[in-house]
């Protein structure tokens, strides 16, 4: 074994140790912060399109239906379905 290491006074020289960890430390923090601005900007961009779009459907159920605006009648619903109409015709019976 090496005692003449264990004996040294000085001490070893780790300064560029302390400055990788330094640029380690701002290169994640930059990288944070930037994330940190993009999610803001996007929260932005949402609630402008939830503004407009609150807006939008305000202004569709305020206005009335227009004098004489014909209406679009909703499909007729099936009655009984396909086996309901075999019954009505006499098919399927034993």
């Amino acid at each position: 074994m090496n005692y003449a290491v264990l004996l040294q006074d000085t001490t070893p020289d780790t300064s560029g140790y302390m400055v990788a960890g330094y640029v380690i430390f701002a290169v994640i923090m930059a990288i944070y912060v930037v994330s940190f601005l993009a999610r803001g900007r996007n929260l932005e961009r949402d609630l402008s399109t939830l503004e407009t779009m609150k807006a939008e459907s305000k202004a569709m159920t305020a206005q009335p239906p227009r004098k004489g605006a014909v209406r679009k009648a909703k499909p007729a619903r099936a009655r009984g379905g396909s086996r309901g109409q075999a019954r009505r015709r006499g098919a399927g019976r034993r």
